[in-house]
């Protein structure tokens, strides 16, 4: 009994240290952002962002053939097919495209932004760079954040599209149903909003997969094993982060878009 609080009683701290880590990553961010260095911004965009374009594209197309494919099944047993469309599009626009998205970027790009940070922090860069009169948040944290949650919000405008795309594809050769009559009951039923409360969705995980990789690069601490532990960290952490603003999420524009 006394073994089982004691690991509950680390954990609860454990947390709340991380959750503290993160808000201090979002204050300092915020407090560099009128300091925030061009350049490093540039290329984040370009590393975050377009290297990461084949592999959402790739899982944007896997995830629209699967869902119309998944969906068929009960399509044909209740003869629901006018409203295919919609049912494909909104499942993909509102759930599972962000969020799968968001798990994939978790891995990619928090994994790296984490291993990096670590590795600078662990070798002194950081240190360094304080060292010179050069503030690391400005230099090299706030550029990374905004490039992260610029991409996914991106990269999400895109996944959407050609998600789309392919759910009409697999549909026509699945159901034979024609493309025009996919693309009508998606037109007809589908609001506006539901394309907000997706790009809302894959923005704030984008936010929170930068701050959390970010968090916990700086508090590695250690030689090399504490590199990987960091890259390890920041992709559990960033999912379970992920689905809790996922829930968090939808539940609030569930309300909000009603």
């Amino acid at each position: 009994m006394t073994a089982t609080l004691t690991w509950l009683g680390q954990e609860a701290l454990g947390a709340v240290r991380g959750v503290g880590s993160v808000a201090l990553v979002l204050a300092r961010t915020v407090l560099g952002l009128a300091r925030m260095d061009r350049h490093e911004l540039l290329r984040g965009l370009e590393e975050f962002g377009w290297g990461s374009l084949p592999l959402a594209l790739a899982t944007a197309a896997l995830t629209g053939a699967t869902v119309v494919v998944q969906t068929s099944l009960y399509v044909e047993r209740f003869g629901a097919r006018a409203i295919l469309g919609w049912a494909a599009g909104y499942a993909v626009l509102w759930e599972f495209g962000p969020l799968l998205l968001g798990l994939v970027m978790a891995a990619r790009l928090g994994a790296r932004n984490a291993a990096e940070l670590a590795t600078m922090q662990v070798g002194g860069q950081l240190e360094g760079l304080r060292g010179i009169g050069l503030d690391p948040f400005a230099v090299l944290v706030a550029p990374r954040v905004v490039a992260m949650t610029l991409s996914v919000s991106a990269l999400s405008a895109l996944t959407f599209l050609v998600a789309v795309l392919f759910e009409a594809v697999a549909a026509f050769f699945t159901l034979k149903l024609p493309v025009r009559a996919f693309f009508g009951s998606f037109e007809q039923m589908l609001h506006a909003t539901d394309v907000v409360g997706g790009m809302v969705k894959a923005s704030a995980f984008g936010l929170a997969i930068a701050l959390v990789s970010t968090a916990v690069g700086l508090r590695a601490r250690g030689g090399a094993r504490a590199v990987g532990r960091a890259a390890a960290g920041a992709v559990v952490h960033g999912c379970g982060a992920i689905f809790l603003l996922d829930f968090l999420l939808t539940t609030t524009l569930a309300m909000w878009l009603s």
